[in-house]
């Protein structure tokens, strides 16, 4: 049976902990801040670097073991927000909440319910939750909304909920939000999609998407409806936009952007949350309409077995996935071979090369990544 990230998660972050469990380490993204540079089209490469730009990658300071990780980039001086799954020992699994107020050094602002206060209708749809996965937070008109997940181990028994807070307050931002129920849900023998890791996207009509999706069926998209974030049509079939084809179907954690006239679908792909050995890796396409179809650089649908590489694992960080975009930035988790495979927050500033592709690379990695080609 196809096993899901979502449905792995219980067990394999236990296993990660057990690993990583003697090291308090120093948040670090194994890539010193000297070795990056401006991003952008116009970055100046340094020198016996290769030619184009790179991405920037934030020196994170403080123990952040995140997955999963939702960011809500600040701008102008604002605080930053990491929402991320959460962790059954603490808040009977809710989404854990941490703050910054500059993108580099973060505090554990508690969990967004207590297990008193958790949505009630959650565990009547998916019983045997222990924790909730893969959220996605999205700001419309003033208002804040908060997607999340609900699995189980190794079925694709799964529901997506929505929580939204009109008046989120960075000091405090576990309170004031408010649940609005089941937005999707997928049921073994009935559906060949999951229904978990949400993305929000606007197309340029200002119509939201969501894409979601972990094997079953690959990656899907639904058409939602502003003010309330719920399906336009609830009963519409979910459309399919990338699939790696055939079993397991290892592709999860789909992320959106809208740039230029160009929306991007990134995906994580292959073995998540196994520490070390996990293999985990981004890819995207790009499409001209929010529907798709996306494809890569080469043309291959990503419907296909498609898909640009953005992103894998590069010296001590290994399997960067579960990603997340806000204000330019990406978010993802790694596991950290230096500390046991432990799992880590990074976050990066994009850049986007002449063909309006994004680097997710450092000039430190592409520098490592030119001398291996260059090798015997």
């Amino acid at each position: 049976m196809p096993t899901t990230r979502a449905a792995r998660r219980p067990v394999s972050i236990a296993e990660v902990r057990r690993r990583g469990a003697g090291a308090g380490l120093a948040l670090v993204l194994a890539l010193a801040a000297a070795s990056c540079v401006a991003t952008g089209p116009d970055a100046v490469p340094g020198p016996d670097l290769p030619d184009g730009p790179a991405a920037r990658a934030l020196d994170l300071t403080g123990e952040l073991r995140t997955h999963d990780p939702a960011l809500l980039a600040g701008a102008d001086g604002e605080a930053w927000l990491v929402f991320s799954t959460g962790d059954e020992r603490v808040g009977n699994g809710a989404i854990q909440v941490r703050t910054s107020p500059d993108g580099l050094d973060w505090a554990d602002a508690g969990t967004l319910w207590t297990a008193a206060t958790e949505p009630a209708w959650v565990r009547d749809v998916v019983p045997g939750v222990t924790n909730f996965w893969a959220p996605e937070v999205y700001e419309h008109d003033g208002t804040h909304y908060l997607y999340y997940t609900a699995s189980t181990f190794g079925s694709n028994r799964s529901a997506i909920g929505l929580l939204t807070n009109p008046t989120l307050d960075p000091g405090d931002p576990t309170r004031g939000w408010v649940d609005h129920g089941e937005v999707l849900r997928s049921t073994p023998g009935e559906d060949n999609f999951n229904a978990i890791d949400p993305a929000i996207v606007e197309d340029a009509d200002g119509t939201p998407w969501m894409a979601f999706g972990s094997f079953w069926g690959g990656i899907h998209l639904v058409q939602l409806a502003w003010p309330s974030g719920l399906p336009a049509d609830p009963q519409a079939p979910p459309l399919q936009i990338a699939s790696r084809i055939g079993a397991p179907n290892a592709i999860e954690a789909p992320a959106l952007i809208h740039r230029d006239g160009w929306f991007y679908l990134l995906v994580s792909r292959d073995a998540c949350c196994r520490g070390s050995d996990s293999t985990y890796n981004m890819a995207v396409g790009r499409s001209r309409a929010v529907t798709g179809p996306y494809v890569d650089r080469s043309g291959v649908a990503m419907t296909s077995d498609g898909g640009e590489p953005l992103l894998a694992t590069r010296g001590d960080m290994i399997g960067p996935g579960g990603e997340s975009v806000s204000g330019g930035h990406l978010a993802f988790h790694y596991y950290d071979a230096a500390a046991g495979g432990d799992f880590r927050l990074a976050i990066r500033t994009l850049a986007w090369d002449d063909d309006g592709w994004p680097i997710a690379t450092t000039r430190g990695e592409q520098e490592v990544g030119a001398r291996a080609e260059a090798s015997p």
